[in-house]
């Protein structure tokens, strides 16, 4: 349920409290959402108005209106009726407003200005209050930050947007837009045809998450392949060139022009043609495509960190600034940051390298979780709010992201897991598109769930004699084996302990999705979802394993 910007505003502008809903939350999410932050009316897109009408959403009963934006049907307005509930039309309701107006009551700085509901990786979302005064902070900050380049923003800018608009990144970067007079324009809600929404809007910034990224850069790869092989060794030493003279501190645009009419402009095209920036944020981004995508989109290219909590980006990376690839940059204006000891985990800020979870103050961090002061008071101590990330800093305070505090586990030997780094080493191989890693406690072998990439999978299978679909053959244990194998070498490659190794694997040619609730709207694993989820065929695979442990002891 996207609420456009203008209804945001006009919340703004009369101290009404907005609370945007994901579309991609379901329709549970959405009934606790409606129950919890009391909401008296709902904006909403006409296909979604099932959802809220549906049995299952419980809530509806407590809701005085919904608006839908162009009409609802008869039959929704007679269901919506029958528990007390008016459903008007866009057109009835801007009708309203002209035969009743009234004055805007300008809130104050320190009034809730919105509760995001945080999609959660584990439970129920959480409702983070977001003061008036954050979102003026936030803007100035960033106002700052832009005065210090020399390309500066203009009205002709435009800002694609495809993230959801609860999603605080997103919701953020539209009020600086909007602030500074520019255009912003929705995908039309197809990732997969997300090139088709380029061609069209041609847009100067770009904003996604890693997989995204990952995606145009298996694109441009595969492009790549097709070529023929002079054409390949010329774009590489072009790259090889380009990259070596920014990493030299040449600009972006000053590294090599030649490079870019001759190859790279080919690239720019591909993404619109009016790049100006890419952000990446919500998870860390590899240094390899990071490094790519700085050299061949002609653009400026960037990674921050921050949360729902921090009203998004706390560290922002700076332009043509290659010291920082493969980092989250430093910390924005307005905020402080430092890193507190997670001893449990061998993380110490006094170590070489300093690490530690990561720690922020300042004016726009959360003013506390929606009733719930008890979870507000874990987090929020002495005025620093603790993220349950881990970070790495260095002694010029860059940050980078290296692991989640909560995601460690301790297996049957007595030896800590960290998992999501055990992810990023393992994702690596080409046969696999994602991976999740699981450990039992009770256990002392590490197994995980593969969702295979489809086009190199089919590549192995006609190189190795298999046929079938690509359903059929992620059932082989052919396909196991050779997975099993390319984990291991990346393992091997870095250096990862015994204990670390992947012992067992389920292949799943589903990619982890929301539908199943595996992952957020941000594509965050939610790993006691896919625990539930996969259980079975975890205990099969920790069965079969006992079973050839226990046949190795008897021979």
């Amino acid at each position: 349920m996207l609420i456009p910007q203008s209804i945001l505003q006009a919340c703004n502008g009369y101290s009404i409290i907005c609370v945007p809903l994901y579309d991609t939350l379901g329709a549970g999410a959405v009934d606790y959402i409606i129950d919890h932050a009391e909401i008296d009316v709902v904006f909403i897109q006409d296909k979604k108005i099932k959802e809220i009408l549906s049995p299952n959403c419980t809530s509806a009963t407590r809701l005085k209106a919904l608006v839908a934006f162009t009409s609802a049907n008869n039959e929704q307005i007679k269901d919506a009726e029958q528990i007390g509930m008016k459903v008007y039309s866009w057109n009835d309701f801007l009708k309203m407003g002209k035969d009743k107006p009234v004055q805007p009551r300008p809130p104050q700085p320190n009034d809730t200005c919105t509760i995001m509901y945080t999609s959660g990786t584990s439970g129920q979302p959480k409702g983070v209050m977001l003061s008036h005064e954050s979102h003026g902070m936030y803007v100035k900050g960033v106002d700052l930050f832009m005065d210090q380049f020399e390309d500066k923003m203009s009205t002709e800018d435009v800002f694609l947007s495809f993230l959801p608009l609860a999603h605080i990144l997103d919701r953020m970067i539209e009020e600086y837009f909007f602030h500074k007079g520019a255009s912003v324009g929705y995908y039309h809600g197809d990732l997969n045809a997300l090139r088709d929404d380029l061609m069209e809007l041609k847009p100067t910034l770009l904003v996604g998450v890693p997989r995204v990224y990952e995606k145009i850069y298996e694109g441009i790869l595969k492009a790549l392949a097709d070529l023929r092989p002079l054409r390949r060794v010329i774009f590489n030493a072009l790259y090889n060139r380009k990259l070596a003279s920014m990493k030299a501190g040449y600009t972006q645009k000053t590294a090599s022009p030649f490079a870019d009419m001759l190859a790279f402009r080919k690239v720019k095209a591909r993404l619109g043609g009016r790049l100006r920036l890419l952000i990446s944020g919500g998870a860390p981004l590899s240094t390899e495509i990071e490094e790519f995508m700085r050299v061949t989109s002609c653009a400026y290219f960037i990674q921050g960190y921050g949360l729902t909590e921090t009203l998004g980006p706390s560290t922002v990376g700076y332009p043509d600034d290659m010291s920082l690839v493969g980092t989250a940059g430093v910390a924005a204006t307005f905020t402080e940051l430092r890193l507190e000891e997670v001893p449990e985990m061998g993380y110490d800020p006094l170590g070489v390298p300093s690490r530690g979870e990561i720690l922020i103050r300042g004016s726009t961090v959360f003013t506390g979780y929606y009733k719930n002061p008890e979870l507000t008071n874990e987090v929020m101590v002495d005025g620093w709010f603790h993220t349950g990330d881990i970070g790495e800093m260095t002694p010029d305070g860059i940050l980078k992201v290296i692991d989640r505090k909560k995601n460690i586990f301790k297996l049957s030997q007595g030896e800590y897991v960290a998992v999501e780094y055990l992810e990023k080493v393992y994702v690596f191989p080409p046969i696999i598109e994602d991976i999740w890693v699981y450990g039992d406690s009770y256990k002392s072998m590490l197994v995980a769930v593969v969702n295979p990439h489809e086009e190199n999978t089919m590549k192995w299978a006609g190189s190795n004699g298999y046929k079938g679909s690509f359903s059929e053959i992620c059932k082989s244990e052919g396909l196991k084996e050779h997975v099993l194998k390319e984990l291991a070498a990346a393992a091997q490659k870095n250096k990862l302990r015994g204990f670390e190794y992947i012992q067992g694997v389920v292949l799943d040619p589903v990619p982890f999705d929301i539908e199943r609730d595996l992952v957020t709207a941000t594509m965050k694993k939610r790993r006691n979802y896919m625990l539930k989820y996969y259980q079975p065929e975890i205990d099969k695979v920790y069965k079969a394993l006992e079973g050839q442990r226990a046949a190795n002891k008897a021979k």
